[in-house]
């Protein structure tokens, strides 16, 4: 017998389809992961020359490695923006893909709100070929901080959960080696944005298409807890009138294990650079 969903699969493809048209006006965070991904892959001393991008909200993952000279797919949870980038519709937890169909997957800003995380992992693994490479990107654990206080602010002794779950560095880390990939590595950054105001926080998220999804949401914010909310992340602003919030993004690495790869180090030695871990076997 399957779990329920944590996460409303319809209303996050909604979600995901309703931030198209402003989407580059909050595409910050979305940007800043898809970055940091290339900037990874661009040390790998492979070729891999098919790929899957998983979270396709433009086209910009799709024109960066084709500009590399890859064959791209794409895949998103929502309809339209999977259409926008040429893509299909689906969950990462449910990929429609053959095993062995692709050299590197990329899952970019995503997994945070997936049901089954160990399970879409497990799939991204399959559906590479041996010796191929995840790289993935998401939100994690320490994110909003400032949004978590003032909304338990607002609404007193009996706070809804309207923020998601989240991972951390660590348990990502044991997901990825549970999941079969050789030579995996989980690291992580913490950004900061300064806002001036919550609802410019809230519609920055809205934006984005990180709004609660929960299958079991609290009703929404009634206006006086809102007010309440919205002083009490004011009160934490700087001088400058601005309150630093904070969005910590986990990064994963893995490879899809190959009889040609080095024998892994130790549990625990930690002998692997992230460095040498995205050089794979050379040539």
């Amino acid at each position: 017998m399957s779990s329920p969903d944590i996460f409303d699969r319809s209303l996050r493809s909604i979600r995901r389809d309703r931030m198209l048209a402003d989407f580059a006006a909050h595409d910050f965070l979305y940007r800043a992961m898809l970055d940091e991904l290339l900037d990874r892959l661009g040390d790998v001393q492979r070729d891999l020359p098919e790929a899957l991008v998983i979270g396709c909200p433009d086209g910009s993952a799709r024109a960066a490695l084709e500009a590399m000279g890859k064959r791209v797919a794409c895949i998103d949870p929502g309809f339209r923006a999977a259409r926008a980038s040429d893509g299909v519709q689906g969950d990462e937890d449910a990929l429609p893909f053959a095993d062995n169909s692709f050299d590197l997957v990329i899952a970019c800003g995503t997994l945070d709100s997936v049901n089954d995380l160990p399970g879409a992992l497990i799939l991204m693994r399959r559906v590479l070929r041996p010796d191929g490479l995840m790289l993935a990107a998401f939100t994690g654990a320490g994110s909003l901080p400032r949004l978590r206080a003032a909304l338990m602010a607002g609404e007193g002794d009996r706070p809804g959960q309207h923020i998601h779950p989240q991972v951390d560095v660590r348990s990502a880390g044991d997901l990825l080696s549970r999941a079969g990939f050789a030579m995996p590595v989980a690291d992580g950054e913490t950004l900061t944005i300064r806002y001036g105001d919550l609802l410019r926080l809230m519609h920055d998220l809205r934006g984005m298409g990180a709004g609660n999804v929960l299958t079991a949401r609290p009703p929404a914010l009634r206006r006086d807890a809102l007010i309440a909310a919205a002083r009490h992340f004011a009160d934490a602003a700087d001088p400058d009138g601005r309150t630093a919030e904070q969005m910590a993004i986990v990064y994963l690495s893995g490879w899809k294990p190959d009889s040609s790869q080095a024998a892994p180090a130790r549990r625990g030695s930690a002998t692997v650079s992230l460095a040498e871990a995205l050089k794979g076997k050379a040539g």
